[in-house]
């Protein structure tokens, strides 16, 4: 009675560790390979990567990137707020030009690293639509997007594809 089986050495590439997946997709690589880009504009994710093939549109980043670059820049700034205004004796128009300008450069700034980073995550836990297998490594090289195109909800769901 056997109750784990176990992949074979034939099967899927396995997924890229969870450090690894975060950090290519923090610079804005293909959490997969490395090689290709996650975005094709300023936070719009690409629907494959052009070098794997690893299909990102199914994605579900949701809130959680504003979230986490609300909270970095509001320790960041907020203690640098303090720092500055408990030691310097600061003019007012400079404190009103420097901070919210502060904030909303480091908030441009980190917004899509952080999404990234989150796809990622999401990849390496293989969560929303990342449910399927990535493709193996190097990929096709002709861009080509790989399995099934896009239908109804259900067969776009983690484990619910066609054996």
């Amino acid at each position: 009675m056997e109750t784990q089986a176990f992949p074979s050495p034939s099967a899927p590439q396995d997924r890229t560790r969870l450090m690894p997946a975060m950090a290519r997709g923090f610079l804005n690589r293909c959490p997969h390979c490395g090689g290709g880009h996650v975005f094709g504009r300023f936070l719009k994710v690409r629907p494959a990567c052009e070098a794997c093939g690893l299909e990102m549109e199914g994605h579900r980043a949701d809130d959680l990137p504003p979230y986490l670059v609300i909270f970095l820049v509001g320790h960041i700034v907020g203690y640098l707020v303090l720092k500055v205004e408990m030691g310097y004796d600061m003019p007012l128009w400079a404190s009103l030009t420097l901070w919210p300008l502060l904030t909303l450069v480091l908030a441009l700034a980190l917004l899509q690293p952080m999404k990234g980073a989150v796809i990622g995550l999401q990849y390496a836990f293989g969560m929303h639509g990342f449910g399927k297998a990535p493709p193996a490594r190097g990929g096709t090289g002709t861009g080509e997007r790989r399995g099934g195109e896009a239908g109804t909800r259900a067969d776009r769901a983690p484990g619910l594809g066609s054996a």
